[in-house]
């Protein structure tokens, strides 16, 4: 069944935990300054296996197509959207490989308030039809987002921007509704990349970036060609790339496998093996902060009880879900979103354990009964099906009556998810903890997934998006995580690893911890060996 751009939210849009919330920026003075030097990471080529060859095609195939496929930046849920829009289009800022922000299409980004920031552009960029980047096509760009016309996925952060206007014939001047420091990372997100002003038509992508549209067939494949002007010396090496989707993961690595495609993403644990023992292959590991989260949603019902949320966050067992779900990858979780590389996790605070009898307590104190209760699960949540299976087994130690209803993949995030008492998520990384909060866990967000309001948690989300003082900052998201740990609707067991697959012959390859795929950017800093 075919889903409109607004339904159609696979698996990669809403994976969500933080990784580094790094603003790296915080300089004397009280001026928080970004600039093309001196405190940001040096460019993807830092990823560099060998010296780069120039030229070549690569396929790569993900797991997502479908006729919803887009090229406008804003309306962007798939991971091949994400790709596509790194591809054709740059930011102001983009991510390194510690989720800081550093320069792209801005040359500088300065604030003394957090409040008010000034870009300077970057001079000599041009867009893939000739046209010099000019202040109106960035204030264009952004603005956009908060036209409830345009659907952008990005609303609900573009919201906390009040204006943009050219300042100067090479500066834009963004003001906030309230002070944050994280704008740089969240200009970073491929929903803020840059389009022409007034753009309306997305058959194809005028762009600035490393390669240029020579087909878009939303659902089959996307070829994108090297821009020859490019405003990166030496980059992209390759001379063209195609993307298509491969929905099935077996099916995905076989096209690896055979030679069909060099990259694949999403490989499940189970085929890495198969993978690496297959000579002139290769896997790499992306430590992300995602999760497959249990979600008890707040809808009146048992579910919406914070004794019975207590109960079913006991039952799961952490250490068995990663040994025998995810063959060893990811890192514990501890039923907060902040996991544990990123600089404002919460190390203090107690791990729960798996306890069947503490379980077993909570639920009679929420006068659970012997009534059953569904948990929905589908191969479309990494892992969640074989996770309910867990569940269901250790159920009955704590007196509950759990039943595994296995939902098929398609359809999943429309149909079902967010739609059931008991369910599951997958949530991606997201660049800072205040877009991951601000996402799935202020009261009004359109993705809150448990449905759980608390005001104490949205006063502590503004005042730490506000907090200048790094220290300060880290105590509040602190308590922020604790409030979740103790109350929230959802059960977070585990931060997933994302694994991609590829010929050994693909180098360049690199981890940005957003996401695989090089945080999706890996299209211009890949070349293929000979």
């Amino acid at each position: 069944m075919d889903k409109s751009p607004e339904v159609q939210l696979e698996e990669l849009t809403r994976r969500g935990a933080s990784r580094r919330d790094v603003l790296r920026a915080l300089a004397a003075g009280g001026l928080m300054s970004l600039t093309g030097a001196g405190l940001l990471a040096r460019t993807g080529t830092a990823f560099a296996q060998g010296k780069p060859k120039q030229g070549g095609k690569i396929r790569v195939a993900t797991q997502s197509a479908s006729t919803a496929d887009t090229l406008d930046p804003a309306k962007g849920a798939l991971s091949t959207d994400y790709v596509r829009d790194n591809m054709f289009y740059n930011g102001l800022t983009e991510l390194d490989s510690h989720l800081g922000a550093k320069m792209a299409l801005a040359q500088s980004v300065e604030t003394k308030d957090a409040a008010v920031w000034v870009v300077t552009l970057r001079k000599g960029v041009q867009f893939h039809d000739g046209k010099p980047l000019t202040p109106a096509d960035v204030v264009y760009s952004i603005m956009r987002h908060k036209d409830p016309a345009t659907a952008s996925k990005a609303k609900t952060l573009a919201d906390q921007i009040k204006d943009v206007k050219a300042t100067g014939p090479n500066e834009v001047t963004i003001t906030l509704e309230g002070a944050n420091a994280d704008l740089p990372v969240i200009l970073a997100t491929s929903h803020f990349m840059i389009i022409k002003d007034g753009t309306k038509d997305f058959k194809t992508a005028i762009g600035t970036g490393p390669f240029k549209v020579k087909e878009f067939s939303p659902g089959v494949r996307t070829v994108g060609v090297r821009n020859e002007n490019y405003w990166k010396t030496g980059l992209p090496h390759l001379d063209e790339i195609e993307l298509i989707g491969i929905g099935d993961e077996p099916s995905r690595v076989n096209a690896l496998l055979s030679g069909d495609v060099q990259l694949i993403n999403a490989v499940t644990p189970t085929s890495t093996e198969r993978i690496k023992s297959t000579p002139g292959f290769a896997v790499l590991e992306t430590k992300t902060g995602a999760y497959t989260d249990l979600i008890m949603r707040d809808e009146g019902g048992i579910t919406g009880n914070e004794d019975f949320r207590r109960g079913m966050k006991y039952l799961l067992d952490r250490e068995q879900i990663r040994r025998t779900v995810f063959r060893g990858y990811g890192a514990i979780g501890n039923d907060q979103p902040i996991d544990p590389t990123n600089k404002y996790y919460l190390a203090g605070l107690p791990q729960r354990a798996f306890d069947p009898d503490k379980a077993k307590f909570y639920f009679q104190k929420a006068k659970l009964g012997s009534a059953p209760l569904q948990v929905f699960a589908s191969p479309a949540a990494d892992g969640s099906v074989d996770m309910a299976m867990l569940l269901q087994q250790v159920a009955p130690q704590a007196g509950l009556n759990l039943q595994v209803s296995r939902v098929p993949a398609d359809g999943y995030w429309s149909n079902h998810w967010m739609k059931h008492p008991l369910g599951y998520g997958n949530i991606n990384a997201r660049p800072s903890a205040d877009v991951l909060f601000t996402q799935f866990f202020k009261s009004d967000a359109p993705w809150n997934e448990a449905n759980w309001k608390n005001p104490k948690f949205d006063q502590m989300l503004l005042a730490a998006r506000g907090e200048p003082d790094d220290t300060k900052r880290k105590k509040i998201y602190g308590d922020m995580q604790a409030l979740v740990h103790e109350s929230g609707g959802v059960g977070i067991p585990l931060f997933n690893s994302s694994l991609d697959a590829h010929t050994a012959k693909l180098q360049g390859l690199g981890s940005i911890p957003l996401a695989g795929l090089m945080g999706f950017a890996f299209a211009q800093y890949v070349w293929l060996e000979a």
